[in-house]
């Protein structure tokens, strides 16, 4: 009797499993396909100025392979680079301007903000002084890139000419990021897979959707938009910026873009699953607003969505029950074939697919291990800051 019964709830569960991934196969946006590239764009008739932002704290390792490329940009406009130091110990400030004089190329302007006040996060500190300099030379658009994302020489002249073309008030590319070792392999086309899935791209660039999502490793923001938006003032305190920086422009009327890069790469390394898991506990439980309850149900919804399918499968082909299979069965392959696209544009082999389960059960660690870190008061430590929680701005009550 207690058999039949665990088996009738398996099934039920496995049912639900395939249910969800239905509807997420269907009704989020096509979040799977990685067809969103840059849009169509025409070569301006006057191509506009750019000040190009690049906050950088203890970057030397990266800065070799990444700046030359913006240094080296093939645009017909003005433009000039703005390299913010923020506050680094490794020599990044002093390495950029030895790589501006080995490879000239565009102006470069190397300075520092120092450290940042109460509530600003450090980057965004350093990126509010990068737009004050850039915009002392009155540029239409701000680039807003890390300093391990390394550009193709035309990647500026095409995103300009796509942000004139559309009419977009934001043009931001998914920078394809490395992956080389096993665990990169592994974990890193699941966290691009992952973010569609929550931000499907298709939705943040229709006009009158709410779905706002930006990749900040490569941000084309028109100027006037920043303004208008107060960038980054009004999300100085987010440790998640890229996302609240498109939530601030479209919130305020602007038209903005995501989608995947071809000609945008991050050069930053995460060989060992260590550097992996620091990388999404120090933001994952940030994501969740640092709420107990929200953190409970993604964890049951990744059980659900991800961990059931080929549970149930293993369930009904030990317990000999075809119903719990045929749900389970289903489900784990839906969930494979809407991973074989991303696994494709980052060109790896199509047998990590029916791998999504394990990596999303490590995610769902890692988000839990964002969550004990944070209630211990470590909160999203990087590079020697660490926030606990987000503290209150000056002007809110």
């Amino acid at each position: 009797m207690g058999q039949t019964a665990a088996v009738s709830a398996i099934v039920w569960i496995a049912a639900l499993s395939l249910l969800a991934w239905l509807w997420l196969l269907f009704c989020q946006g096509f979040f799977w396909r990685t067809d969103v590239r840059l849009p169509p764009r025409a070569t301006p008739a006057e191509w506009p100025s750019v000040g190009v932002v690049v906050p950088a704290r203890d970057e030397a390792e990266v800065l070799p392979a990444s700046l030359p490329s913006l240094l080296s940009q093939d645009y017909p406009g003005r433009a000039e680079v703005f390299l913010v130091d923020d506050g680094s110990r490794d020599g990044t400030g002093d390495l950029a301007r030895e790589l501006a004089r080995r490879h000239g190329g565009l102006p470069l302007t190397v300075d520092s903000p120092g450290e940042p006040p109460a509530g600003w996060t450090g980057k965004l500190w350093a990126v509010r002084h990068g737009i004050g300099l850039a915009r002392a030379r009155d540029p239409e658009y701000l680039l807003l890139t890390d300093a391990d994302i390394a550009h193709a020489p035309d990647s500026l002249r095409e995103s300009v000419a796509a942000a004139r073309a559309g009419d977009f008030d934001m043009v931001s590319q998914m920078a394809r990021l490395r992956v080389e070792t096993p665990w990169e392999r592994l974990v890193v086309p699941a966290f691009v897979y992952f973010f569609a899935q929550l931000y499907p791209f298709r939705r943040v660039g229709r006009r009158g959707a709410r779905t706002a999502a930006a990749a900040g490793g490569c941000v084309l923001l028109r100027t006037r938009a920043a303004e208008r938006a107060r960038i980054p003032d009004a999300v100085r305190h987010a440790v998640i910026d890229d996302v609240a920086l498109a939530r601030a422009v479209k919130g305020t009327g602007g038209h903005i873009w995501l989608g995947l890069a071809d000609k945008v790469d991050s050069v930053r390394p995460y060989p060992k699953l260590r550097d992996l898991w620091r990388m999404v506990s120090r933001s994952a439980y940030a994501q969740l607003r640092h709420h107990p309850l929200l953190l409970v149900g993604t964890v049951l919804g990744l059980v659900l969505v991800y961990l059931v399918p080929p549970l149930a499968l293993l369930a009904g082909l030990v317990l000999g029950s075809g119903a719990a299979a045929a749900f389970g069965g289903p489900a784990w392959l839906v969930m494979t074939g809407t991973y074989m696209p991303m696994l494709r544009y980052y060109r790896q082999p199509l047998w990590l697919a029916p791998l999504l389960p394990f990596t999303a059960f490590l995610y769902l660690l890692m988000t839990v291990d964002s969550a004990v870190q944070h209630h211990r008061g470590r909160g999203a430590a990087w590079k020697g800051r660490t926030y606990a929680r987000p503290e209150p701005l000056p002007d809110e009550g």
